[in-house]
């Protein structure tokens, strides 16, 4: 591998001629002004990124990655792509295939995201390759170790701070960083590899050989004629949990593992009805050690004998949140709900000035693009969920948002494929920007950004 070089707005510059794939939103990379390390998509020194080295920040997948690959989150030997075409090319693994941060053996060393649009986060969590790994192979989870856990709140991040982490002693030479940001209203995690090399003289490290604590209040939430949907309360460890297995057994039968999550619930579907079944949770962390078992039960309720036609309606969609909000546009996005058949599409209502909600479009994805609004007004939104049948979940929790203020009216938004002059104005996101020289866009969002391309006038 080689030595790195960042990411910067004078390099996104000087590719404008050079076509690429623009994600509909950018969120966040490993590398702000804090970060001693940047990460794989976001150097240009490292060749071949294709599209991604437009969009280092929007390397985003399912969240629910740990260790067991039964948990979720990308699939083994697409880790460094989380899956994404977008980024796709940074699969390839080779000695010298990817550009270096050095830092030293041991060191505490600071990770920080460069967030281009915030989300409220539940978590970050970051792993490190394992000495010997198969630096010619794809990364997979049976390379990594836990580096790190820093838990969230739930709000916003803030910009510009970095997460410390001791890097092993026992670790030196070329390795991978994972990097794991969990947005905590959406089912989506970001995900980011960052290529080290480590200098100094290993020292050894002392094996982990302590179990975590037995997972708190195991219980059913929901239980129906065909499923249980279990919780319970986080396992504590000294190493950090890194999943649950779940085990389930009928009486005078055996326990068999049926799932294995990242967080802390679990739903156990296409069960038989009128039927008692024992459930057993243990928590596991990234050295194999695994803690006493929790226990409860549940029984399945009877099934009706004429059920008829499908009358039972979804759940109510939740976490509606904006992914990006304009002087005349929303960008909605929620969680998906459930339903014992599936659910056929969302229908989104508006309301404004204390006026009845209509329905503004519908939808078989989990995102709308509300558009056409009012500058500086307050919108009222809310999500249902429809089931083929016609069944209606209730609808979610209403979110109310201002659009942005429009500072110069006659201004036009600005237009990621646009062209434009040196000293042209623009509105984006509430702000007011100025064009400090002439180009073209490409259709890449993250331009606007870009301080050798605009500047912020407000």
């Amino acid at each position: 591998m080689k030595k790195s070089t960042p990411f910067s707005a004078a390099a996104l510059a000087g590719l404008l001629v050079v076509g690429g794939s623009a994600a509909a939103h950018a969120h966040g990379y490993i590398g702000n002004s804090k970060s001693d390390v940047v990460a794989r998509a976001a150097m240009t020194s490292n060749t071949n990124l294709g599209a991604v080295q437009y969009e280092p920040q929007s390397i985003e997948a399912p969240k629910g990655f740990s260790l067991d690959p039964s948990t979720g989150g990308p699939a083994d030997g697409k880790l460094a792509s989380a899956g994404t075409s977008l980024a796709k090319n940074l699969d390839e693994q080779s000695p010298e295939r990817w550009h270096e941060n050095e830092v030293n053996v041991g060191q505490n060393l600071n990770l920080g995201w460069k967030y281009t649009a915030k989300h409220p986060t539940s978590k970050w969590h970051y792993y490190i390759t394992k000495n010997g790994w198969d630096q010619n192979a794809p990364l997979t989870r049976s390379e990594l170790q836990p580096l790190a856990t820093v838990d969230h709140d739930g709000s916003l991040p803030t910009d510009d701070t970095a997460h410390q982490m001791k890097l092993p002693e026992d670790h030196t030479g070329d390795h991978v960083i994972y990097a794991v940001w969990d947005v905590a209203d959406t089912s989506n995690a970001f995900y980011n590899t960052v290529d080290i090399h480590i200098n100094g003289d290993a020292k050894p490290e002392d094996p982990d050989t302590e179990a975590p604590s037995a997972p708190g209040n195991l219980h059913a939430e929901t239980v129906t004629s065909q499923g249980v949907n279990l919780a319970w309360d986080a396992s504590q460890d000294n190493m950090d949990v890194d999943h649950y297995d779940v085990r389930r057994r009928t009486p005078g039968g055996d326990f068999t593992k049926v799932g294995s999550v990242a967080g802390t619930s679990f739903k156990d579907k296409d069960l038989t009805a009128s039927t008692e079944y024992e459930y057993q949770v243990t928590a596991v962390d990234a050295a194999g050690n695994s803690s006493d078992p929790s226990s409860t039960k549940a029984t399945t309720k009877a099934e009706d004998a004429n059920p008829g036609p499908d009358s039972e309606a979804p759940e109510a969609p939740s976490h509606v949140h904006s992914m990006e909000t304009t002087p005349h546009s929303v960008d909605l996005m929620w969680s998906p709900a459930d339903d014992n058949v599936g659910v056929d599409h969302y229908e989104v209502q508006r309301a404004t000035n204390g006026k009845p909600f209509e329905t503004v479009g519908t939808t078989s994805s989990t995102s709308l693009l509300d558009d056409g609004l009012t500058a500086s007004t307050s919108y009222d939104y809310r999500v249902i969920a429809v089931d083929a049948a016609g069944n209606r979940s209730d609808a979610s929790d209403v979110f109310t948002i201002r659009t942005h203020d429009e500072s110069e009216p006659d201004l036009k938004a600005w237009s990621p494929t646009a062209a434009y002059t040196k000293g042209d104005r623009v509105t984006h996101d509430g702000s007011t920007y100025e064009a400090v020289q002439d180009y073209q866009g490409k259709g890449h969002p993250t331009w606007i950004n870009s301080q050798s391309l605009w500047k912020k006038i407000d």
